[in-house]
């Protein structure tokens, strides 16, 4: 094999879907250790300066292959990790075949290319949507069954099955990631119920699940630290592992409702519950006026619930996540009321029109 155009002493890190919330804190970080290569869409928005941008269009076979040469004739052979983020999402609830065409076949497509390198290592973003639901106090572990309820989980479920008969000798970290927020939000679920509490919606006050029932999350900075620490273990592990990253504390739906209310106006949101019949319906006409977060099929889902078990975490990568959803709602919510204008851009909110009489109101 010829020699690289580029010599480097520092182990190469490829990360697809580097320009995400995910790919440009993870790229920042690992810049300042290893020499990073950002895959993603041609076209802004671009992976950030720290990492090379190497444009690909996933659903192509060609592309992938040109892009990979590029690395190749660049860099050599020897890949010491990828980190797989690229993936297709939609809270729409739509069938979409974006879900064969870019997670599955895109990833299908990207292991095929790697089987011509010396790759240490393949990282891939599931989700702990996979899982079946449990009950308050029963923990899911990473051997409790999968049962995913809509196209997004069941896109992972797939894909997971597509590493295992498909990366060679690649070994592959499997990791099922909670919802992932930060100080500023940047969870969808978190910041749609914080919006609904803030403008004091009349959705806000009712629910059709079960008020004890809720989901884990996990902040970025902690899911970094866990990215970072599955690459830097990356030579203990071969075959295929499979570990949970989330907090061990799941806020119930009451409790985070309660919570934010009381931070927002410091006091007990009233909240009633409501058949699911009543929600469906009640979905369904707000989508015919606008682009309502609460979707009919969600309102099935109200009533599932997640708490995990992460020692797999705790004892294979050292990691144990720093901060708790409970503990950070405080900063999420002062970032509200600094500067709602600011909130609701970043998080890709619609403001109501008496938004700024609501910031002089602070």
């Amino acid at each position: 094999m010829e020699e690289p155009a580029i010599k480097i002493k520092k182990d190469i890190i490829v990360i697809s879907g580097s320009s995400g919330l995910i790919g440009t804190r993870l790229i920042n970080e690992l810049a300042k250790k290893y020499l990073v290569i950002g895959l993603d869409n041609i076209g802004y928005p671009f992976p950030p300066i720290t990492a090379e941008c190497v444009c690909i269009d996933i659903t192509s076979d060609k592309s992938m292959e040109n892009a990979f040469e590029r690395i190749r004739f660049a860099y050599g052979n020897r890949i010491a990790s990828v980190v797989h983020l690229a993936a297709y999402y939609d809270f729409s609830g739509e069938p979409s075949p974006l879900y064969q065409k870019i997670t599955l076949e895109g990833t299908e497509r990207l292991l095929r290319v790697l089987q011509g390198f010396e790759v240490e290592q393949f990282v891939f973003s599931s989700s702990l949507l996979v899982y079946d639901s449990t009950k308050p106090g029963i923990n899911i572990t990473e051997e409790s069954p999968v049962n995913p309820k809509w196209d997004y989980p069941q896109s992972k479920v797939d894909t997971e099955k597509i590493l295992r008969s498909k990366r060679g000798k690649i070994s592959v970290m499997n990791l099922r990631i909670a919802g992932v927020y930060s100080n500023e939000g940047d969870s969808i679920p978190i910041t749609n119920q914080i919006q609904r509490i803030y403008e004091n919606q009349l959705t806000s006050h009712f629910y059709p699940g079960k008020f004890d029932r809720g989901n884990p999350y996990v902040h970025l900075d902690d899911l970094i630290a866990g990215l970072i620490k599955a690459i830097e273990k990356r030579k203990e592990f071969s075959g295929m592992t499979t570990i949970n990253l989330g907090e061990p504390e799941t806020m119930s739906f009451i409790e985070l409702q309660n919570e934010i209310a009381r931070l927002l106006f410091n006091k007990e949101w009233k909240t009633y519950k409501i058949p699911k019949f009543v929600a469906k319906t009640g979905a369904w006409v707000q989508g015919l006026f606008g682009d309502s977060f609460i979707k009919p099929w969600m309102v099935d889902l109200t009533d599932d619930h997640m708490e995990l078990d992460i020692s797999r975490a705790n004892k294979m990568l050292d990691w144990e996540p720093k901060h708790r959803l409970r503990t950070t709602l405080p900063k999420i919510i002062d970032n509200l009321k600094s500067d709602p204008q600011k909130w609701y851009k970043e998080n890709d909110l619609k403001p109501p029109s008496d938004l700024k009489e609501k910031q002089s109101e602070k």
